[in-house]
């Protein structure tokens, strides 16, 4: 048999194998994080707290930038253990923050964009997975246009200005699609590289990690324009 077509076999059987751990990860993280989000948001003791003490809500936001940073920096430090009970206490933290929407927006709309999301991200994703095209290109225009996205928004508080807000958010539409198929191809290629055992299991999580950001920050972003207020 053709060596080429030997290792080209392997090469897919790694990536797949990869990508389904990763796919996993997300997936069973934007479900705990669904889940918490409800059941939080139909607690009325929970939301009463919540409202009572504003320090609680920032506490998890710190919460869940303490634990995005010590994955994306010391994920391969860690057992492979620690690294997933991380990342399902982000989802986790990240479903009781997202259970405040439930008071902004009508159930029957965040169902109806979540879906929505879900599609956006499924064919992107896909076309990141499937296309032949380097993208590598758009990696540094799409970082610097979400560091220009993120420093509008710090200025965007002060000037209260309606216009640069829905400027803001469908910008940053464009940029978490790109930012979809761009990380999913990067991530096909680290599969590819065929890393094994506990090593592949970690960059899988912080493979998860990266893909459920750019959903949650899709559908939220989607939220603003598809969401119908109480």
């Amino acid at each position: 048999m053709d060596n080429a077509y030997v290792l080209k076999h392997e090469t897919d059987a790694q990536v797949s194998e990869f990508m389904t751990k990763v796919y996993g990860w997300m997936s069973a993280a934007l479900a705990l994080s669904a889940l918490v989000a409800w059941k939080a948001a139909n607690s009325t003791a929970f939301m009463e707290m919540l409202m009572a003490n504003r320090g609680l809500f920032y506490g998890m936001i710190i919460g869940e930038f303490v634990l995005v940073i010590a994955l994306a920096g010391w994920v391969q430090r860690m057992k492979l253990t620690t690294a997933i009970i991380a990342f399902m206490a982000y989802a986790l933290l990240t479903g009781l923050t997202l259970s405040t929407i439930f008071l902004v927006y009508t159930t029957a709309s965040i169902g109806k964009t979540f879906v929505v999301t879900g599609g956006m991200f499924g064919v992107m994703s896909l076309y990141g997975f499937t296309t032949k095209k380097d993208l590598t290109s758009w990696g540094s225009f799409l970082i610097m246009s979400l560091i220009g996205l993120v420093i509008a928004s710090v200025v965007n508080l002060f000037l209260h200005s309606h216009m640069l807000e829905w400027i803001i958010t469908y910008a940053g539409i464009i940029i978490f699609v790109g930012l979809t198929a761009w990380d999913t191809q990067k991530l096909k290629r680290i599969g590819s590289m065929g890393h094994k055992g506990e090593v592949l299991g970690k960059l899988a999580i912080l493979g998860a990690l990266t893909l459920y950001l750019d959903f949650i920050n899709l559908f939220l972003l989607l939220l603003r324009v598809m969401g119908d207020r109480r």
